[in-house]
């Protein structure tokens, strides 16, 4: 029921600049910023973070700082459009790059960004339009029973806007750090970027990576998570690994065309990841998203059903300014235009069953993804159990059809990244909204915001991912691109029937125990399917964050210096890594490259690790001395 004394920060009756050229100029460029940089870290390791509380204090400090100006309505919309950005680069990066890894193989032409451009456009769009009639149902009438933990935090973030300034130096500060330490290791190469210990009677090794981005990933997951992912990694390189170079040692064992020692041999530990661990992790992530989906089902369908009876106020323009959403008709035209697009456009590879199959299940999962972030938060928002259950979906039904091959494994990866980016896209409109509804925005600006900030995405999605791939390639240490390498192995499962299939369910099957135990097997599976040498560095930055929060239980952990600091370093190193990709591209790279002159190796790297996480450590303790400070 709608909270009736509620009243927003800023009354309906009161009219502040908000829908301005300084928001939206500034709103564009964070949903670059943060689309390229969420894209760069979740190819990497397979995981994004909220950039909506990072966007909201950067806005704050150039709007009220610089420009000396003071409206929250316009760092609302600022965090709006910018947060838009990393929602849709989230849903693209963790599937499209399958196309690309096909096309490596030579199954099928590489992707234009035009194609790429259309496809995660699509996903945006819908993923808007589908959220726009659920609003006054789920944010307006459950005012006070829908949480949305972070559409409220942000709300928290711009209300305590005198603190913007300080706020937005910590992100900044992170940014500029981060940066530093990125060019070191892979623009001067002058320091290692792995730190590798050993272990020949295991046939495995214990190794961290060099890279603040890591380090922020854990820090701002918090321990419990990153000590999951963790978990799952000790299976996979001191538990499997050794188990499999035991027992398989003189044996050639499917997939691999020589035996285990002569594998361990020709590439070491990382070679029998490759051949055997990386199919098992696929096993366990793909199990562990479904059950994630399962276990949601009956609050799934009971969601839907409510949300779906808010349908009948929806879109109706009330007199408040707070009240004035996007027309219906609008929002029904424009969902027919883009159904025709999918339908009709060559570029766009589904056809009628494919658009179909995106507009049933994009209008449940746009709908499910929107309630659910207001119960659980997006963190927990099981949009990659959205995608593949759409991904085994789609392929069967394409296979039925007859439409196999490069054709229909194109088709059933165009219609899974449509899905995925319009669940994440409806989530973060959702929560946009909420902290739209607690300042007292004007809802129709901001969902002509994220329209805004979808175009942009889907404009920048394309260029960095073709830049990224030109540079390192998809499936490369440097961009391993592990969701995207989940859902090609789906799709080819069900389309060849040839995949190593006890090592998949070998992985389902300890996805299965580890959820019986009571643990989320989600993060367990990432950390399975993830190189050792990510999730061990992420374990650091959560070991931070669990010493820092024991001395710091005063402080409100969302608007955390350390979470902010953490959250400019993931920024600075995706951007930082974007920068060198271009010089990749264009060959100044080797310019640059210092590793002739001056190689400290580990010794550097481990340095490295040393100051970062001394610097976390700081920013962290400077947040707790604050904190006792007001609580005294």
């Amino acid at each position: 029921m709608e909270n009736k004394e509620f009243k927003p920060y800023i009354p309906a009756d009161k009219i502040t600049p908000e829908f301005t050229v300084t928001s939206i100029i500034l709103g564009v460029l964070l949903a670059v910023v943060f689309g390229a940089a969420n894209a760069y870290l979740g190819l990497r390791v397979g995981m994004t973070v909220s950039a909506s509380i990072p966007a909201a204090v950067i806005s704050m400090g150039i709007i009220r700082k610089i420009l000396r100006k003071e409206s929250i309505l316009e760092n609302n919309m600022v965090q709006t459009i910018g947060s838009a950005g990393e929602s849709l680069a989230a849903g693209a990066i963790f599937t499209m790059p399958a196309l690309f890894l096909w096309a490596k193989e030579g199954v099928m032409d590489k992707p234009g960004m035009l194609t790429v451009f259309v496809i995660a456009l699509i996903g945006g769009l819908l993923g808007v339009l589908f959220m726009i009639p659920l609003r006054n149902a789920l944010i307006v009438q459950e005012h006070g029973v829908l949480p949305y933990p972070e559409g409220t935090a942000c709300a928290e973030v711009l209300l305590a806007g005198e603190k913007g300034g300080a706020s937005a130096k910590s992100v900044f500060i992170g940014m500029g750090f981060a940066a530093l330490i990125k060019f070191i290791v892979d623009g001067l190469k002058v320091a290692g970027g792995v730190i590798t210990v050993p272990f020949k009677a295991l046939k495995t090794e214990l190794s961290g990576e060099v890279y603040p981005a890591l380090i922020g990933v854990g820090y701002i997951c918090g321990a419990k998570i990153s000590a999951y992912m963790f978990a799952g990694g000790i299976i996979g390189w001191f538990v499997l690994m050794p188990a499999i170079s035991l027992f398989g040692e003189n044996t050639i064992l499917f997939p691999s065309t020589v035996t285990v020692a002569e594998l361990y041999a020709e590439g070491g530990a990382s070679a029998i990841w490759s051949n055997y661990i990386r199919y098992i992790g696929a096993g366990a992530v793909a199990a562990a998203g479904i059950i994630s989906l399962i276990k949601t089902l009956p609050l799934i369908f009971k969601t839907f059903i409510g949300s779906m009876k808010g349908l009948k106020n929806a879109g109706k323009a009330g007199v408040d300014r707070t009240s004035q959403e996007l027309n219906m008709k609008f929002v029904l035209i424009a969902v027919a235009v883009i159904a025709l697009m999918m339908w009709l456009l060559p570029i766009v590879p589904v056809g009628f069953l494919g658009a179909v199959i995106i507009i049933v299940f994009g209008f449940f999962f746009g709908a499910v993804s929107s309630r659910m972030v207001g119960l659980v938060g997006s963190s927990n928002n099981p949009v990659s159990g959205m995608a593949i259950a759409t991904l085994l979906v789609a392929t069967t039904a394409l296979k039925l059809t007859g439409d196999t091959g490069a054709h229909g494994m194109q088709g059933a990866i165009a219609i899974g990244t449509i899905i995925c980016i319009v669940a994440a896209m409806a989530g973060d409109t959702s929560q946009d909204l909420k902290t739209g509804y607690i300042v007292g925005a004007t809802p129709k600006k901001q969902q002509i915001g994220e329209i805004i900030g979808s175009v942009i995405a889907a404009l920048s999605i394309g260029a960095v991912m073709i830049l990224l791939d030109n540079a390192w390639g998809f499936g490369s240490k440097e961009l391993a691109a592990p969701q995207a390498g989940l859902m090609k192995i789906i799709v080819e499962g069900i389309m060849d029937g040839n995949l190593p299939w006890m090592l998949i369910f070998i992985g389902v099957f300890i996805a299965v125990a580890v959820e019986v135990l009571g643990i989320p097997a989600l993060p367990v599976a990432i950390g399975l399917y993830l190189p050792l040498e990510l999730s061990s560095t992420i374990m650091v930055g959560g070991l931070i964050r669990l010493i820092m929060d024991k001395k710091n239980k005063s402080a409100s952990s969302d608007s955390d210096n350390g979470i902010l600091f953490c959250s400019g370093m993931i920024a600075g190193e995706g951007l930082v890594g974007i920068l060198l990709a271009v010089l990749a591209v264009v060959g100044v790279d080797k310019f640059i490259d210092l590793s002739g002159f001056v190689n400290t190796g580990m010794i550097g790297g481990t340095i490295l690790l040393v100051v970062m996480v001394a610097a976390v450590v700081m920013v962290s303790i400077k947040k707790a001395k604050n904190a006792n400070e007001k609580a005294e």
